[in-house]
């Protein structure tokens, strides 16, 4: 990490200078969260790196998340924690899924045998793991980000929003009322004005209520519980991810927990009939550890203590919007009101995509808000939110829908090979690395998708190591890429070129630097950095011995703070590691060279030519 550009200071590096003292009118905001959850608390940490930004979270709940809820991390996720700080504190307290089992029937007396054992995640899909850790700690690491950050926002709980309005101030148009629940008192009622509102408030969320949206869908009348437990047991797998199918008991899903003790159960149980509901069967700890024991016969199950359980019914539904503007009115108007997470789909935890995706969904709205309050973006860049994430939600209950009937159906021999094949198959959806965005006004058409193979247009950024010239310190090149909101150049030097005047590189870096039509050259960015909108960094092919800081163009070693240092970090060379280097794993053209735009969110946005100017001028002109 880069400090002191703005001066010396002690202490941790990772604490923002808090900004000078100020008034801030807690009733008049840009944005107003609703929900402190992983949706909630993703997006408030992404704008409280924006002291500029005045940013409002708030929670019906009287404090944080203790236990209980979502465990399951994905590689993707691991990978938007590293651009938030915090990917290192979880792979430390989190349990790796290395390797998942397959436990079936034995044909003719019914006592389940391991049949397969599966590496969990390909070697090579992403430098994170796939973990486990409570939503909980997740919750504390958003928090301390938070409190770290410059604007030290904390989330204001207690908080009820009864009602939402959008009037015809033109700077704050959306007024919520919210009320300020009290032991034994009467709620005291407050209003806030704000330009913008993100309802991150649960599958029962008061946002969605207000706009007058439904979920649809059905629910799938499958019953399940759900434990953490700690337990003694024969059973030899228990420290690994299982998928257990009986003959006549049901299933079961075994997730080891962090800690080295704990393991959460997913127990199915009995269809719902008619109109009953989860509530209805008086599920207890006791019912749910019967049945984990009759499902891994002939092996034993002994409970010492429940850490936390429930029991919920299994349903797939989605919003038909995830904003306030009607699809007739989506030419006319930008979105001023927003869901995100549980708030505007459900899902069963099967898959263990809940957390995950709701994370997404904000970290993919939070750039674009804060490019539109801080006039780096034109407000139209929010009507992309919906219609990217509604298209990945819609995938997700379309794989959730098979995944859960395939777990669910009683097991025969096929059918159980079938899940096995199925889980197997679509392991890189679970990693959470296919997501991949339609062409839009932030995403190419992949014309020049032959230059950077390895980096698809609208995918993640499939990060890969290289190492810094000024330092020859090996990094991961997509860690550079951190959640500031910024838009980021990579530019892959063809063969042979150092850097000098009259290379590929140079010329690029001469038109962004200079050209009056460059991204860099905005009009609302004249009295920021720079790189305030854009990064821009460079690989070359030369090995770091050989290669000199000496000809480099100057945007690759621009002047920053308040005293003009140089920042050393924006140029690399390839690692080669069994013999291949970056530009082979990538499938990057040696001959050219390509540039890579990426998001602020990690998606590849744009490959293009080093030459292509004009192109990337355009594709920028195309919303900012």
């Amino acid at each position: 990490m880069q400090y002191h550009q703005n001066g010396f200071r002690t202490g941790d590096p990772r604490i923002e200078p808090a900004l000078a003292e100020r008034h801030i009118d807690k009733g008049v905001v840009d944005v107003l969260i609703v929900g402190c959850g992983p949706a909630g608390l993703t997006l408030a940490t992404q704008l409280s790196a924006f002291p500029d930004i005045i940013t409002r979270i708030v929670d019906r709940k009287s404090g944080p998340l203790q236990v209980g809820q979502a465990d399951g991390i994905a590689c993707r996720s691991m990978e938007m924690f590293e651009a938030f700080g915090f990917a290192e504190k979880v792979a430390r307290e989190a349990y790796w899924v290395n390797e998942t089992t397959f436990w079936r029937p034995v044909e003719g007396h019914g006592d389940i045998v391991r049949a397969d054992r599966i590496q969990d995640v390909e070697d090579g899909l992403s430098e994170f793991p796939h973990t486990i850790l409570s939503q909980a700690r997740v919750h504390d690491f958003y928090l301390e980000t938070m409190r770290n950050s410059a604007s030290r926002l904390v989330p204001d709980y207690d908080r009820k929003l009864v009602d939402l309005t959008i009037t015809d101030d033109p700077h704050h148009p959306v007024t919520a009322t919210l009320e300020q629940l009290r032991d034994g008192e009467e709620p005291a009622k407050e209003q806030v004005k704000a330009r913008y509102v993100v309802g991150c408030d649960g599958a029962h969320s008061a946002v969605r209520h207000l706009l007058g949206y439904d979920l649809q869908g059905e629910a799938a009348r499958q019953l399940w519980g759900v434990m953490d437990v700690l337990a003694v047991t024969d059973f030899p797998d228990i420290r690994l991810k299982c998928a257990l199918q009986s003959a006549s008991a049901g299933s079961l899903l075994i997730i080891p927990r962090e800690g080295g003790f704990m393991v959460r159960l997913y127990i199915e149980l009995d269809e719902l009939v008619g109109d009953e509901r989860a509530s209805d069967r008086n599920v207890s700890e006791q019912v749910l550890i019967e049945k984990a024991q009759s499902i891994l016969r002939p092996y034993t199950l002994s409970v010492k203590e429940v850490a936390w359980w429930s029991a919920y019914e299994i349903g797939q539904r989605i919003c038909d919007s995830f904003d306030d503007v009607p699809e007739a009115e989506k030419q006319t108007r930008s979105p001023r009101i927003f869901i995100a997470g549980d708030a505007c789909h459900t899902h069963s935890p099967k898959a263990g995509q809940g957390m995950n995706v709701s994370m997404a969904d904000t970290f993919n709205l939070g750039w674009k808000l804060a490019s539109v309050v801080r006039g780096h973006a034109q407000p139209k860049l929010l009507q992309t939110y919906s219609s990217e994430r509604q298209a990945k939600a819609r995938e997700l209950i379309d794989f959730d829908k098979d995944m859960a009937r395939l777990f669910s159906t009683r097991q025969e021999t096929s059918v159980a090979a079938e899940f096995q094949r199925y889980f197997a198959k679509h392991a890189r959806y679970t990693a959470g690395v296919e997501t991949r965005y339609d062409p839009s006004i932030i995403t190419g058409s992949g014309q020049y998708q032959d230059l950077a193979q390895g980096f698809q247009t609208g995918m993640r950024f499939h990060s890969a190591p290289v190492i810094r010239l000024a330092d020859a310190k090996p990094v991961h090149l997509a860690h550079t890429i951190k959640a500031d909101g910024r838009w980021r150049l990579f530019a892959f030097a063809g063969e042979g070129d150092a850097g000098e005047p009259g290379g590929a590189i140079s010329g690029l870096m001469e038109f962004l630097l200079n050209n009056p039509v460059s991204p860099l050259r905005r009009p609302e960015t004249e009295n920021e950095d720079v790189e305030a909108f854009l990064d821009v960094r460079a690989v070359f092919q030369q090995h770091h011995r050989t290669l000199s800081l000496t000809y480099m163009p100057e945007l690759l070693l621009p002047e920053t703070g308040r005293y003009g240092l140089i920042d050393y970090e924006k140029i690399f060379c390839p690692v080669v590691k069994n013999d291949h280097d970056i530009f082979d794993l990538r499938s990057i053209n040696r001959r050219s060279g390509a540039l890579v735009i990426v998001r602020p969110d990690q998606y590849v946005a744009h490959v293009l030519p080093l030459d292509a100017t004009h192109e990337l001028s355009e594709f920028f002109l195309g919303f900012a």
